[in-house]
């Protein structure tokens, strides 16, 4: 009986599912940001679609994420259980802080998310159009200020790569790095500077451009965006595409069954209904890509990104 008995304990251990990995993720911002929310609905969606029985999210907050990039590398190395919410704002960071921790030194997985710039005037601005926009920049690099986040992020590149595009010294432009998007939006709203840039996409003004507060004059992505009513910079006569991408990198010095199994659960996060859910409430782009295109296409971006922080003067 006792044979019997343990027999079927050991044929009833078999026949459940194998317990998902918990995991704990890293979101190298303070809480609010957009890597944050990032980390948080990966969080909920793996959670809710039994990827994950478990999922904590911890802040480590700091210097474009260089400071929770660094912390992780040096922690987390052979835990196929610890992830790391990063983006393009972490490539800028990495090379303007001359940070001694890169890219390199994790596991990149995949990317997950996309937002586009937006760029808006005072409602009250002479200014109509991107083009109006270009021209004041050509007349003047200088008397022409912009409003975005911190310095070498994303607003910044894409300030760069308006004023290269447009044959203007990127060196000349008069960019003002604000600390939160908050800050950014009073001195738009206020006329404090004469152009703003999104910090975290189109979302960050979409209620003063209905409200009729803001112009937007347009969007930094390749194709026109459905439901927004604005051209893209390169409709304007302005051949720039930038695109703020997150995504989600493992820990270093994981084997290749450990790698594979951490893709395998970020895909099913990627392709659930759970996610798509996530995406349209939170107006991100779904960019997901992985494998061996991702990376190709992330050192693609390191080097793009690289050569316009040089033309701009922030990286020698």
């Amino acid at each position: 009986m006792k044979h019997v008995f343990l027999a079927s304990i050991l044929a009833g251990a078999l026949a459940l599912p194998a317990y998902a990995a918990d995991y704990t993720i890293i979101a190298p911002a303070n809480p609010g940001g957009g890597w944050d929310q990032t980390a948080r609905s990966m969080q909920t969606v793996m959670q809710q679609e039994g990827i994950s029985g478990n999922v904590q999210v911890q802040n480590v907050p700091g210097a474009g994420g260089t400071i929770g990039l660094a912390q992780f590398a040096s922690q987390q190395k052979g835990n196929p259980n610890a992830l790391l919410v990063g983006g393009y704002v972490m490539v800028g960071a990495i090379l303007t802080n001359n940070s001694p921790v890169s890219l390199k030194d994790v596991t990149p997985i995949a990317r997950l998310t996309g937002e586009y710039e937006a760029i808006v005037v005072p409602a009250s601005s002479e200014i109509q159009t991107m083009k109006d926009l270009v021209e004041a920049l050509k007349k003047d690099p200088g008397a022409v200020s912009w409003a975005g986040g911190s310095a070498g992020g994303t607003d910044h590149i894409a300030v760069g790569l308006i004023a290269k595009a447009a044959g203007v010294d990127p060196t000349k432009i008069n960019y003002i790095a604000y600390s939160g998007g908050g800050e950014a939006l009073a001195a738009i709203l206020g006329s404090q500077v004469t152009a703003g840039i999104s910090i975290s996409g189109y979302g960050e003004f979409e209620s003063q451009v209905k409200a009729g507060t803001l112009r937007l004059l347009a969007v930094s992505s390749a194709e026109r965006i459905e439901g927004i009513d604005a051209p893209t910079l390169k409709e304007s006569g302005v051949d720039v595409v930038v695109e703020n991408w997150r995504m989600v990198a493992a820990a270093p010095g994981l084997t290749d069954e450990q790698k594979t199994a951490v893709e395998a659960d970020v895909e099913k996060l990627a392709k659930s209904a759970g996610w798509q859910e996530v995406l349209k409430t939170k107006g991100w782009q779904d960019t997901y890509l992985a494998g061996d295109a991702f990376e190709e296409q992330l050192a693609k971006d390191i080097s793009a990104t690289e050569t316009v922080l040089k033309d701009i003067g922030l990286v020698k």
